[in-house]
């Protein structure tokens, strides 16, 4: 036996062939392109920057459109092989789980209208794209997607948004942006950087330029954020790049790095290298020392995970449970309030709101995205290392979407996204990749 017949061998069967759509709009069928502008929209709000595309409602129009199409042509969506792969599963156990969470939690209305209004338009997108994603060309349209929303968020960061300083003085950051603040604005660079590097590594000339364009302006963008999450990030994906992408020439790497890292230092904003020592120092920081500073605050989440094991206080409700429940309240006196805190950590958000299984489930996706690609890449045919386009770039893929969530979990530590749409997103290309080189092997690794 040949060894792509026995790899496929190896992988889930493919749910039925679907005879491919015609692709008028956006080079690709309609169902696709109003995904690609969602993901546009999803990711970089852009439309919140021009108030007549805003008043347009996008999101709305576009997510109506794409349900709508899939409902009049059944055979859009590969409904049957949704749920073929783990990402889908957790992310379908995170959705049901943080239903009874809000059945149980400390707040059920609060978390029910949340799971309505946010946390299922977040699930029903990414299962979309896991719909929609059947081959190498579906999954780089939506990492290419992925790449332009970031390059719409770093034109925004340079010449939208404007430099501010922090109450304290100490660094100037951006400031009044739209839905996103600077260190949410880190996060989702992050992922957008890892993408951005594999457009780069498996496009041709223009795309190459583009890439690259990206690269160097996500690198001004983070130092204009005066985050020190994203920086930490940087490092991560830095590391990564070293540790896990050993097919890329060191030269290579070590440009990359460079690249960026000159793009930051030039771009800093006054205070962003005093503002970065302080990592050096953390227990001197306020996020150390005060009640309501990280530290304090993870303190805070762990016990309620262990005050409500199963099901947490609810999707939703950790600043409820930090103004009810907490031990602030019990420290309360009427000279000052309590201040309903953010968790701060993606990971402390999951465990506090979901409970138990909800930290475990939500890690789970986390580990998926970097373990199942890697473990992938062992199981590839060597020779796609240097094959045709779409074999280099699904060889490619199992290194850079690892880097994605490395990325993404490292900053997201130090952030509220667990509800949110990126490590969805991710999960989905993950599942689009493990569908893609399925489809690839079985058809005997041609293109």
């Amino acid at each position: 036996m040949s060894p792509t017949r026995f790899i496929a061998a190896q992988l889930p069967p493919v749910a039925g062939w679907v005879a491919p759509l015609r692709r008028p709009l956006l080079g690709t069928d309609p169902l696709r392109a109003s995904l690609i502008l969602l993901m546009v929209v999803t990711i970089s709000r852009v439309h919140r920057h021009f108030a007549a595309i805003e008043g347009l409602r996008p999101a709305l129009v576009l997510g109506g459109f794409a349900a709508l199409w899939a409902i009049l042509n059944p055979r859009a969506l590969d409904l049957r092989g949704l749920l073929r792969y783990r990402p889908a599963r957790l992310m379908l156990g995170l959705g049901v789980l943080a239903v009874l969470s809000a059945l149980f939690g400390i707040a059920p209305g609060r978390s029910l209208l949340y799971v309505l209004d946010e946390y299922a338009k977040v699930l029903v997108f990414a299962f979309f794209l896991i719909g929609v994603i059947r081959g190498v060309r579906d999954l780089r349209l939506f990492v290419w997607a992925y790449v332009v929303s970031a390059a719409i968020l770093v034109w925004m960061a340079l010449w939208v948004f404007n430099l501010r300083e922090v109450p304290s003085g100490t660094v100037a950051r951006l400031a009044s942006l739209y839905t996103y603040d600077a260190n949410d604005l880190g996060c989702v660079l992050m992922v957008g950087l890892a993408l951005a590097l594999l457009t780069f590594q498996t496009s041709a000339r223009w795309g190459k330029l583009i890439s690259a364009a990206v690269l160097v302006g996500i690198g001004a963008a983070i130092a204009r954020t005066g985050s020190r999450g994203a920086f930490v990030g940087l490092i991560a994906v830095a590391v990564a790049l070293f540790l896990a992408v050993t097919r890329v020439s060191l030269v290579k790497r070590l440009a990359f790095v460079t690249t960026i890292v000159v793009a930051l230092v030039v771009a800093a904003p006054p205070g962003y290298w005093a503002q970065i020592d302080t990592i050096m120092s953390p227990k001197t920081d306020y996020n150390w020392q005060d009640e309501n500073g990280r530290i304090q605050v993870w303190r805070r989440g762990i016990g309620y995970m262990l005050r409500y094991p199963l099901f947490g206080v609810g999707i939703n409700n950790f600043p409820r449970a930090e103004g009810t429940i907490s031990e602030k309240v019990d420290d309360w006196h009427s000279s000052r309030g309590v201040r309903w805190t953010a968790p701060h950590n993606s990971f402390v958000q999951a465990g506090a709101e979901l409970g138990i299984p909800g930290l475990l489930l939500w890690s789970s996706l986390v580990v998926a995205g970097i373990a199942g690609p890697l473990r992938l890449r062992r199981r590839l045919p060597p020779d796609w290392v240097r094959g045709d386009a779409d074999q280099r770039f699904l060889y490619q893929a199992t290194l850079y979407l690892p880097v994605a969530v490395i990325g993404f979990a490292t900053t997201a530590t130090f952030l509220s996204f667990a509800y949110l749409d990126p490590i969805y997103v991710l999960g989905a290309l993950v599942t689009g990749l493990y569908a893609s080189v399925n489809r690839q092997l079985r058809r005997g690794g041609g293109g």
